[in-house]
């Protein structure tokens, strides 16, 4: 199994292919932000193919971060997805940047995740999954853009929080349900945990066209009003 994947939607730009149980992943915390991330992602994608000496046509598919994280980024990452899958002739998988973070920190041990991205103004994008045997993410609540103080988990039990909405929101830690780390709360998604789940999908048969690709935005607002700010200021 052959498997490329790619994900701009956060503070780093990542691209990853599996092969047989391997991963190679070139990445850059640099390229944050909109401006030149479709560049860099396409370089970063040239690179790990080079590396692997493979043409995209040698892929078995493509796992494409979807979502949530910054709209631009959203859309570089899935246009780019579909474009390389169309021409190269390719199932996509589509990977919520959500299950990326909770698949890096799932295992038998630690069954129950809340993965936690910043959303900016004042909210963030967050969801719990399940360890799974066969996938290793198994949604619980599968994405939600909330405030920090309306998260409730689905479940009253002991979970494993990953992401860099902790560290934007320090209050979730008071959560008695939620443990983590300095470096889970450093943590972003990873194209190398998108190519793992990726090429577990494929091998199930669940790719889709390219055609079906669609953006996880979770909201449809960009930025806060003028209104807004100055009436969040004064609070």
């Amino acid at each position: 199994m052959r498997v490329l994947a790619f994900d701009a939607a956060t503070d780093i730009v990542s691209a990853a292919l599996y092969q047989d149980g391997e991963v190679i992943e070139h990445a850059d915390e640099a390229a944050a932000g909109p401006r030149g991330s479709g560049d860099r992602l396409l370089a970063l994608i040239e690179g790990v193919l080079a590396e692997a000496g493979l043409a995209l046509t040698a892929l078995d598919g493509i796992a494409v971060g979807v979502g949530p994280g910054a709209f631009t980024g959203v859309r570089i990452t899935v246009a780019a997805g579909q474009g390389l899958a169309f021409g190269a002739g390719l199932p996509v998988v589509p990977i919520s940047t959500l299950e990326s973070l909770a698949m890096s920190r799932l295992s038998e041990n630690a069954d129950r995740v809340f993965a936690c991205l910043d959303a900016r103004m004042g909210e963030i994008y967050w969801g719990t999954f399940a360890w799974d045997a066969a996938d290793s993410v198994r949604a619980i609540q599968a994405g939600a853009v909330t405030a920090p103080e309306h998260v409730v988990l689905p479940e009253a039990r002991l979970h494993h929080a990953v992401g860099r909405g902790l560290d934007a929101h320090p209050a979730l830690l008071a959560l008695p349900e939620l443990l983590s780390t300095p470096f889970d709360r450093r943590a972003l998604p990873r194209a190398r945990d998108m190519a793992v789940l990726g090429a577990r999908r494929l091998a199930r048969g669940q790719g889709i066209d390219p055609g079906s690709l669609v953006p996880q935005y979770l909201r449809d607002k960009v930025a806060l009003t003028e209104r807004e700010r100055v009436s969040g200021a004064v609070r």
